[in-house]
């Protein structure tokens, strides 16, 4: 289900593929980047960051959040993730719920197998609990 992507959404993947080689992934060799595009011009990214204790490991969206919200923003508009090319690198359940806290029809945009997809926040996790309810 590959999308053609606006300029924007395109720049935004792009900068996901660069986070994504900041990733420190030495237990899954798994990289993923993501780009979090604040609305404003301001972009905060994130890579994932592995732990030898697994759950202690962070996904790249939640790294940009948090990146984001040290930095003072709020609000999202959109987030693109990148992982190894030709994977399937949709948010992954956690993700998408911190995600909705913020904004829940956030544009989201991903790689698959495919190429490049973009949908939205709420359609990947309907019925999110989210504070916008």
């Amino acid at each position: 289900m590959s999308t053609t992507l606006s300029p924007e959404l395109d720049e935004l993947l792009s900068a996901a593929r660069d986070a994504r080689e900041r990733a420190y992934a030495p237990y899954s060799n798994f990289r993923v980047g993501a780009a979090l595009d604040a609305g404003d011009g301001n972009v905060f990214f994130g890579s994932n960051v592995e732990n030898a204790s697994y759950g202690l490991s962070i996904c790249a969206e939640r790294g940009a959040v948090v990146a984001a919200i040290a930095a003072g923003f709020r609000r999202f508009d959109a987030i693109a993730v990148a992982g190894p090319q030709g994977e399937l690198t949709s948010p992954c359940g956690a993700c998408r719920q911190f995600l909705a806290e913020f904004n829940p029809s956030m544009t989201v945009v991903y790689t698959d197998r495919d190429g490049p997809v973009a949908t939205t926040l709420a359609e990947l996790l309907p019925h999110s609990f989210n504070p916008f309810v």
